[in-house]
C-alpha cells in the first residue's frame, strides 16, 4: 500500500528521511552529485517517502542570536523535479506558505501528480511576520485548486507543554484538510506523549478518527547543533543535554537518545491506537552525521510493521 494510500486510509507505520536542499549557491554540477549521493543512500532504506525541506528564515521568532547563519537554498519543489528525478517513492514538499503569493503558490498545486508528491503547509514563525499567504487561505486555495494532493501540518509538542492546546490546533488544521502531521525534532518523550494521548481524548470526544502523526528524530554531532536546536524551540531535556554535553562521543550519544525516544513513542502509540509514522532529519552536510542518520533510519525500519517496498 503507497504512503498516500496509506496516509488517506489513517494507518501508520510508515518511514520517512527528511533533507534540506543544497544551497542556492551551490553549482548545478555540484547539486547533482548530491543528489545522486542523497538517493544512493536512502534507496536500500525502502523508504516510504522523501521530505523535503523548504527553508525560511526565522529569526523573528527568536530574538537571541542564531546559532548558524541563515543561508538561502534551493527550491524543494524545484530540487525534485530538477535533480531527484531517479527518486520513485513518494515525495513530501514543505512549503512555507508566506513566502508565496497565489500566483506562484496555484500553479505549483495545479501541477502536482497527487500518487507522487504530499505537502506540508507551514505557517508564519510568528505573528509579526509579513505574508503573502495565510495558512488557512493556502488550506482554501488546495482544496479548490488540488483537493487529491494530501496536505498535512505541523505539530509541536513544546507548544502543548506550554499552554495545553497543541491537540485543539492539530483538530483545527485536521478540519482544514491536513491528512497528517508531522512533528518537529523530538528529544522530549514525555511532551510527544502528552500531545498525543490528549489528541486521541479529543478524537474520540467528538467521535473522529486520529490521522496518523509522524514523530521527527534527528542525530546532532556538536553542542553547536544542539544550541541551534533548542534555538528552533525543540526542547531537550536537561539530563539529555548533560549527557550530549559531556559525552565522548555526541553523534553516538545522540543516536542512543533518539533510538531510545522513538521506540518509547511507537510502543505507546500502537497501545493507544493511533496511527504514527517515522521521520528520520538529516539537515547536516558532515558525512559522519548524515550517515547516522541513514543508520537510525535502517535500524527504526526493522522496528516498523510495514511493507518493503
Amino acid at each position: 500500500m503507497d504512503l498516500r494510500r496509506r496516509i488517506s486510509d489513517r494507518h501508520g507505520e510508515f518511514l520517512l528521511f527528511a533533507v534540506t536542499p543544497p544551497r542556492k549557491s551551490t553549482s548545478p554540477q555540484r547539486v547533482e552529485e548530491i543528489a545522486d549521493a542523497t538517493i544512493a543512500r536512502l534507496r536500500p532504506l525502502g523508504l516510504d517517502g522523501l521530505v523535503l525541506y523548504d527553508i525560511d528564515d526565522e529569526s523573528d521568532r527568536n530574538a537571541e542570536q542564531r546559532p548558524f547563519p541563515f543561508v538561502s537554498t534551493l527550491d524543494p519543489a524545484d530540487y525534485l523535479a530538477r535533480y531527484l528525478t531517479t527518486w520513485t517513492a513518494p515525495a513530501v514538499i514543505y512549503r512555507v506558505v508566506g513566502k508565496y503569493p497565489e500566483a506562484e503558490l496555484r500553479p505549483w498545486l495545479d501541477a502536482q501528480d497527487p500518487e507522487q508528491v504530499l505537502s506540508v503547509f507551514v505557517g508564519a514563525s510568528s505573528r509579526d511576520k509579513e505574508v503573502a499567504m495565510s495558512l488557512k487561505q493556502a488550506h482554501a486555495l488546495r482544496a479548490q485548486t488540488s483537493p487529491e494532493l494530501a496536505v498535512g501540518g505541523v505539530a509541536i509538542p513544546e507548544r502543548h507543554t506550554r499552554s495545553g492546546d497543541e491537540h485543539l490546533r492539530l483538530l483545527a488544521k485536521q478540519d482544514a484538510g491536513c491528512r497528517f502531521f508531522i512533528t518537529q525534532v523530538v528529544y522530549d518523550v514525555n511532551a510527544a506523549k502528552n500531545v498525543v494521548s490528549d489528541y486521541r481524548l479529543e478524537c474520540i470526544a467528538r467521535g473522529v478518527d486520529p490521522v496518523p502523526i509522524v514523530f521527527t528524530f534527528t542525530v546532532v554531532g556538536s553542542t553547536k547543533t544542539l544550541e541551534f536546536l533548542s534555538w528552533l524551540g525543540v526542547e531537550v531535556p536537561r539530563w539529555i543535554q548533560n549527557d550530549l554535553i559531556h559525552s565522548d562521543d555526541v553523534l553516538s550519544t545522540s543516536y542512543e537518545q533518539s533510538l531510545s525516544c522513538a521506540l518509547d513513542l511507537i510502543t505507546f502509540c500502537r497501545r493507544l491506537g493511533v496511527p504514527f509514522g517515522l521521520n528520520i532529519e538529516s539537515v547536516s552536510s558532515r558525512r559522519a552525521e548524515i550517515e547516522q542518520a541513514v543508520q537510525l533510519a535502517a535500524r527504526l525500519g526493522q522496528e516498523l510493521h510495514r511493507p518493503r517496498r
